[in-house]
């Protein structure tokens, strides 16, 4: 199967596509190396909701964007580093967005303009894509985020086959905490979201406060799979199955979601009144920078690497 990889515009901003056979996939490095486009056939899998615009204007987000240095949301403006010290964070001096109850959510790298493409290249086995971030370089990150390191991302579309590898390098002299993630936007085309079949590889469910904090206690998940109907789905799940895929089915199209190496946390998200469904690879559970469960670090100079994929079939 033939790989190319080309470049586009798309709301204005430069994005580069990845195209195997029927499946092209879009990035756009100067917006945070956001995935904005996933298309089968021509078809949008990927939900855009207010669009890339609107991602780089106000971080509402939409396609796959990375979530860094967290993933979901923090208990307050403030969470403990090693050595006793503690992290305050100010929105005035960090790009932070807060969520409807102020708190600190998914980190403050959205649409991130300072990512630099270091490879691109196209063989008849793959198109890859290579872009990286030096995290110590900015203040204003380094406020939120005292830890230096570097961000790479590597996006390689083999086949039918989306693969997406973030690696951490810690360059500083502390120990580095890991707990970022992922938040792509799932849609089938042309289907009614009540008939979409999911399948949802969890062991636990975790129970969370009105604002979306774990309490430290757990469930064993109400829903696992099947139909969608009415289900409202916006749960943690600390396990997962062993090798865990997550699924997404209907209209003769099948896309399902591999958590290869890094991510033993999955958050699940989408309502009956959404034209998508999230199925987000976390490195650590929701405020794990604050209560430290499941947390954890890159000694300097070491380094850190999550993966996980999208495959799309027709069924």
């Amino acid at each position: 199967m033939a790989h190319t990889i080309s470049d586009t515009t798309i709301d204005g901003f430069p994005a580069v596509v990845l195209s195997s056979g029927s499946l092209d996939a879009a990035f756009a490095p100067g917006v945070g190396m956001i995935g904005c486009s996933l298309r089968h056939g021509g078809e949008e899998l990927l939900g855009q909701r207010n669009g890339l615009r609107a991602y780089a204007d106000t971080g509402s987000s939409m396609g796959i964007p990375l979530l860094h240095p967290w993933a979901n949301r923090l208990d307050g403006l403030r969470y403990p580093a090693r050595g006793g010290d503690t992290v305050r964070l100010d929105p005035e001096r960090s790009p932070l967005r807060l969520d409807a109850n102020g708190l600190p959510i998914h980190g403050v790298l959205a649409a991130s303009p300072h990512w630099t493409v270091v490879e691109r290249a196209a063989t008849g086995e793959a198109a890859v894509l290579v872009a990286l971030l030096d995290f110590g370089a900015r203040p204003e990150l380094l406020e939120a985020f005292p830890f230096p390191h570097v961000v790479t991302v590597t996006v390689t579309l083999e086949n039918t086959r989306l693969t997406i590898r973030t690696a951490l390098r810690a360059t500083g002299v502390m120990p580095l905490p890991v707990a970022f993630g992922y938040h792509p936007y799932l849609r089938l085309p042309g289907l009614e979201r009540a008939r979409w079949q999911v399948a949802l590889p969890v062991r636990e469910r975790a129970l969370l406060d009105e604002r979306g904090i774990p309490t430290g206690r757990t469930e064993a998940p109400a829903f696992t799979g099947g139909e969608l109907g009415e289900v409202d789905l916006d749960d943690l799940y600390p396990a997962l199955d062993e090798h865990p895929r997550f699924g997404l089915e209907g209209g003769g199209r099948r896309i399902e979601v591999a958590f290869e190496e890094g991510y033993p946390v999955a958050q699940v998200y989408g309502g009956p009144a959404d034209e998508f469904i999230c199925f987000e690879p976390m490195t650590a559970p929701t405020n794990a920078l604050v209560t430290g469960d499941g947390l954890r670090h890159v000694e300097p100079g070491g380094g850190f690497e999550a993966s996980f994929a999208i495959s799309v079939a027709e069924v």
